[in-house]
């Protein structure tokens, strides 16, 4: 199945049922006065997120949604039935944005969890609203309103705890293999992968991370050059960036520059990409004799001027690969003890003021 990540779609909500003029009309009961019944709402359209669903490829073949009008009022003060509501089933991790404001309006990031995107017109009063000490007999009623209508931008952004970086055939694909169990195609050209993929590094009982592999990036790719600017919002949720490297490129290309050209397309994409921890992942190692290794690495590092934590690894042997998902598990595990930390607190404690307590 192709994977689709963006699309637009047009919604429209039903409108509400218009109001009713009528009189009661009976045997041995000459003044009745009106009983005209109110509309009933116009249905709404609710968008819902399914863990099932992982591609926004349906609505290449549907784009419009529309929810059920109400029903006019009737006589015998009989109110109109309410249209029915219309739910769309998205993708978790789907954000969605007007079109028209450009303004995000909702971000479905559970499983079930549902957003009104279109709310429903409200029924028109029937003509029993109307009827006063002076006007008995009132003609008078209302239409419903109309329901709401917009276009949507729905984008999909992945779940991972962890993104893939890198230019293409730095052996992202390859890593992923290494480290679970998904099989995305790897190969000796560029741009092998072309959308992203999900896999889940497990090491243990209720000890697991969801990695994320984009396509490869190269330099331009913010003005358009080649296919992983298009995936880098997968990685926008991530919580840890890897920036996976060829040790020893075959065209003889400076590692450290290809580092600084991922840094600066990043930079153009989004900012807060940058601050966010990412570690250096010196693959292709089983490329150079054992005993060179070790000093190629720590000169790459030290060009870079490198703070954060590296590994030198070979994807495709495994050499070295669990002891980065076995780091990436501690990452996590201190993130969580120190959120249960700050959450055990209270909203007073000196602590979280950054003050020093006082000797009792």
């Amino acid at each position: 199945m192709k994977f689709v990540d963006e699309a637009n779609i047009k919604v429209q909500a039903g409108d509400g049922g218009n109001g009713c003029i009528s009189f009661r009309r009976e045997k041995f009961i000459p003044f009745g006065g009106p009983d005209g019944g109110d509309g009933g709402f116009g249905g709404s359209v609710w968008l819902v997120a399914d863990e099932g669903l992982n591609t926004l490829v349906d609505f290449r073949h549907q784009r419009s949604f529309k929810a059920k009008r109400g029903e006019n009022g009737m006589g015998s003060q009989m109110y109109g039935k309410g249209g029915e509501d219309t739910t769309i089933r998205v993708p978790v991790g789907t954000m969605i944005t007007n079109v028209d404001t450009d303004e995000v309006i909702g971000d479905l990031t559970g499983h079930g969890q549902r957003m009104l995107v279109a709310q429903g017109g409200k029924g028109g009063l029937g003509n029993i609203h109307f009827k006063t000490s002076v006007n008995r007999a009132p003609r008078k009623a209302t239409p419903g309103t109309p329901g709401e209508a917009r276009e949507l931008k729905l984008e999909l952004r992945l779940l991972a705890d962890v993104g893939l970086l890198g230019f293409p055939n730095a052996g992202k694909s390859t890593f992923i293999r290494a480290v679970s169990a998904a099989t995305p195609r790897v190969a000796d050209y560029p741009f092998t992968t072309l959308h992203p993929n999900l896999g889940v590094v497990s090491l243990g009982t209720d000890q697991s991370f969801v990695i994320a592999d984009i396509p490869g990036l190269i330099e331009g790719a913010s003005e358009g050059a080649g296919l992983g600017i298009q995936f880098l919002r997968h990685v926008a949720r991530t919580s840890l960036l890897l920036h996976i490297v060829d040790i020893a490129p075959i065209d003889g290309s400076d590692v450290a520059a290809q580092v600084r050209a991922i840094e600066q397309e990043l930079q153009k994409f989004n900012p807060e990409l940058l601050e966010r921890p990412r570690w250096l992942v010196l693959n292709k190692a089983d490329m150079l004799a054992e005993d060179e290794r070790q000093a190629v690495a720590e000169k790459i590092v030290a060009e870079l001027d490198w703070t954060q934590p590296w590994f030198l690894v070979s994807a495709i042997a495994r050499e070295n690969t669990m002891a980065v998902c076995q780091q990436v598990q501690r990452f996590f595990e201190s993130q969580r003890e120190a959120s249960v930390e700050r959450t055990d607190m209270l909203p007073n404690d000196v602590r979280l003021r950054g003050e020093a307590p006082t000797q009792g």
